[in-house]
């Protein structure tokens, strides 16, 4: 049992950070619509400034309580990894409604777009250039991430601290990767259905690709502060859950879209 009130929950105390993430998450659709309209991002950067200092002392005061407070018990924990669990699952449904979406256009190609796919005029990627390349990088952080949760687990931090950092590296290569491919595209995503599926599909996993790599990039901080022991590092496991889950549903998305699709 927790000396925290005598049992193994965690009450967590008042924080104004649910609060101000929400404002900030709301200026930044208005932003967005601001800077689409008027092409204007005066309310955008404010809103980006808003959700990263939100991020930063929300992460702070969970770091402290897990860390030095000792607020998370095994029964708390429990409770976050099924947490982690469900949030990945619905991540999951998500982009399994932009593979319906893909395969409902694809395996039957409608008149209006020449009854073929790719759609008449659109010129695939060929999918043995960046996107196997991107494929490589993604599967060997997919590697890397594993090898450090390893020396976390036998307490190695040199080499945890290593192939973390290796990991980070490769999730910002591939990063740039599919900046220079979306800069290059001979297609944007208002041509036809393939552009709205392809562009949509790859940019929501390239938006899970940057928010991994500050996952990963924030336990490295972590790691490097020796807030990890070789029990109690789930903080370093969800973002290595959610890692993986990014590597296969590029898996999936490089075999349909680039490769079959293309």
């Amino acid at each position: 049992m927790s000396d925290h009130g005598h049992h193994p929950y965690h009450l967590v105390d008042m924080s104004p950070w649910p609060l101000t993430g929400s404002i900030s998450a709301m200026m930044l659709t208005t932003g967005l619509v601001k800077w689409f309209h008027k092409f204007e991002f005066d309310l955008l950067m404010m809103a980006l400034l808003g959700i990263i200092l939100t991020m930063i002392q929300w992460w702070r005061d969970i770091t402290r309580e897990g860390t030095y407070q000792g607020l998370h018990t095994i029964t708390v924990t429990t409770g976050l990894r099924w947490g982690m669990i469900l949030f990945i699952t619905s991540e999951v449904l998500f982009f399994f409604s932009f593979f319906w979406a893909f395969f409902h256009s694809s395996l039957a190609p409608a008149v209006e777009i020449g009854v073929s796919w790719p759609p008449a005029g659109i010129i695939a990627f060929n999918p043995f250039q960046i996107p196997l390349l991107n494929t490589a990088i993604l599967l060997s952080s997919g590697a890397t991430v594993t090898w450090a949760h390893h020396a976390i687990m036998e307490g190695n931090h040199t080499q945890a601290l290593q192939s973390l950092g290796i990991t980070i590296l490769l999730g910002f290569y591939f990063t740039a990767l599919q900046a220079l491919e979306y800069f290059e595209a001979p297609f944007t995503i208002a041509d036809s259905v393939y552009g709205s599926t392809f562009f949509v599909a790859t940019g929501f996993h390239g938006l899970h690709v940057i928010i991994g790599t500050t996952f990963l990039a924030v336990c490295f901080y972590r790691l490097y502060m020796c807030h990890f022991s070789s029990y109690h590092h789930f903080g370093f496991e969800a973002a290595a859950w959610y890692w993986h889950f990014v590597d296969v549903v590029w898996l999936f998305l490089y075999i349909t879209i680039y490769w079959w699709g293309g």
